[in-house]
């Protein structure tokens, strides 16, 4: 197996596609993980109408915008996939809840 380098060691191509590789891995991971606060909060919400929380909503993509930006990248683009995120969270928090 390659070592996985930093992207600022990175030389060839080979060496950034195993880098992406592995750091998609690793959000799989942490999407696992989130989608499992998911199961918790439909185990925990009484109440079907409140898996959709828009104030709730809009602080995650507000922190997650600003945290781009403090990283240095564009928070458009991360505000953008984490509507998506939240959105594809609440549908499997609604399908959780629907099981239950």
């Amino acid at each position: 197996m390659t070592d996985i380098l930093d992207p600022t060691d990175c030389m060839t191509m080979a060496q950034v596609r195993a880098g992406v590789d592995d750091t998609d891995r690793r959000l799989i991971a942490l999407l696992t993980r989130r989608f499992g606060y998911m199961d918790a909060a439909a185990r925990i919400k009484p109440e079907r109408h409140q898996v959709r929380d828009e104030a709730r909503k809009a602080q995650v993509i507000a922190n997650a915008r600003a945290a781009a930006e403090a990283a240095g990248i564009p928070g458009a683009a991360i505000a953008d996939l984490w509507d998506s995120l939240v959105e594809a969270s609440i549908a499997y928090e609604y399908e959780a809840f629907d099981v239950r």
